[in-house]
């Protein structure tokens, strides 16, 4: 290497350091921003194809190293619509555009930041402090079904009504009910023919209601059942009160044997007593062996639009698939497990919240709690290989891969932000060692200078 090749080395050690420089700048400039990701600076020397005998020092490229793969630290923001990303990945974001007739458009490609600090902005899009707005699969509430992909919407809209179709029951019946019925029917519901008709069905499936006047029999020779509101098509709640008789106790010697069997009989009113108020029967013998449910077959029982107070409701299904069983009682009622029912009122949103699976769900005045969207995240097998664009968004490259959706081993943190992965005190101390190396490539030059001089006063 001659003085002039050393000249041309100090200037792209400048060169180098002076876009050293320019990263430290940026990161510390940036230190809380959020979701910010510092640029590193890596060195790589150019050496001269030259024999092993006159190897020299090179010349120096410098270029940007990315850190998107360093997790920056999380901090609480009490903001419910804010969300960091604890892990890999990168939330799927979109710029809003202007179309042609004025209205709202989105860009058609998609970007990826960690900046998360979105909230609603005057139409319900969630959008972040730098203008990206967030992208899913925004759900019906009241079916949890995917109604669109892109940008997601929270709408405050009215939750509209839903009538109550279905009843999850579980419970245990006594084998020996404790009725205070005569002691001749052994805790069994008699035949009752005061409306004409036996309402009890001793086998398979049959119809059949009970009497006002044989109403104080009917309560004596049964025990309370499940009670719980249930919701008409107006979404107006309805008392639902149902009581179990035991029809049949189990007979091997009887021609045809006989099963222990029950039946559900539920009440057309609700404000007025017991004794005074007429029952109808489901429908439906349950028959148990063994303690364990025999007949029905099917998991579920359907009662045919059923009244109540003169309301009628659509047909309402008894899931019983968590289990109804007969065993020993020593209190000799019913022992319940799993009950709820489907139906709600109508309700508005008051709150919403973000899962760490990434679904978003909205509290409803109504006290219901339903899902309302599920967010897009996006993993790249090198993220240092994206592009960073402005506004703390990233684009894909061929060096960072396809995007490959889906959490996977992150979460999403709710309530939370994403902090700058910029160290100000690691920054000062690179910036520093830059300084003393920027102020030693222009001491070779200087000297180059000086030799290149005397050099020309030999000549002269």
């Amino acid at each position: 290497m001659d003085v002039f090749s050393a000249l041309q080395t100090a200037v792209s050690g400048l060169r180098a350091q002076a876009f050293s420089l320019d990263n430290i700048s940026g990161n510390i400039a940036n230190s809380q921003t959020t979701g910010y990701k510092r640029i590193d600076t890596t060195f790589v020397d150019m050496i001269a194809e030259r024999d092993t005998k006159h190897q020299v020092a090179g010349t120096v490229a410098a270029y940007s190293e990315l850190t998107n793969t360093i997790q920056g630290n999380l901090r609480d923001t009490g903001v419910s619509t804010n969300m960091a990303l604890n892990g890999n990945g990168f939330f799927v974001v979109q710029k809003r555009t202007v179309d042609a007739g004025g209205g709202t458009a989105f860009s058609s490609s998609n970007l990826y930041t960690r900046r998360g600090d979105f909230s609603p902005d005057k139409d319900g899009y969630l959008v972040n402090g730098a203008g990206s707005y967030l992208t899913g699969a925004s759900l019906d509430p009241a079916t949890g079904q995917t109604v669109s992909n892109g940008p997601i919407r929270i709408a405050n809209s009215l939750l509209p009504a839903k009538a109550t179709t279905t009843v999850s029951y579980a419970a245990n019946l006594p084998s020996t009910p404790a009725t205070t019925g005569a002691k001749a029917n052994k805790g069994l519901l008699p035949a009752l023919t005061g409306g004409g008709a036996d309402p009890r069905v001793l086998t398979g499936t049959g119809t059949g209601t009970v009497a006002v006047s044989d109403g104080q029999t009917f309560i004596d020779n049964s025990i309370a059942g499940p009670a719980l509101t249930v919701y008409d098509a107006s979404g107006a709640p309805v008392s639902l009160k149902t009581r179990w008789a035991k029809v049949a106790n189990a007979d091997s010697t009887a021609t045809p044997a006989t099963q222990d069997t029950w039946n559900l009989f539920y009440a057309d009113k609700s404000t007025v007593s017991d004794s005074a108020t007429s029952w109808t029967n489901v429908g439906q013998a349950f028959q148990f062996d063994k303690g364990q449910l025999t007949a029905p077959t099917t998991t579920s029982v359907t009662i045919a639009t059923p009244t109540i107070d003169g309301v009628p409701l659509g047909p309402i299904t008894l899931d019983l698939s968590g289990g109804l069983t007969q065993y020993a009682s020593s209190s000799g009622t019913v022992a319940p497990g799993t009950l709820k029912q489907d139906g709600y009122a109508s309700g508005s949103l008051n709150a919403v919240d973000v899962g760490e699976n990434g679904v978003i769900s909205g509290t409803y005045s109504n006290g219901r709690t339903l899902e309302l969207a599920r967010i897009a995240v996006a993993q790249f097998i090198n993220p240092d290989g994206l592009k960073p664009d402005s506004l703390g968004n990233y684009q894909q490259t061929t060096a960072s891969g396809e995007p490959l959706a889906g959490l996977r081993d992150t979460t999403v943190v709710g309530a939370n932000v994403e902090q700058s992965n910029t160290d100000v005190a690691s920054e000062f101390s690179k910036m520093i060692v830059t300084q003393q190396a920027y102020s030693a490539n222009t001491r070779v030059m200087s000297t180059a200078q000086s030799m290149i001089s005397d050099l020309i006063n030999v000549i002269r």
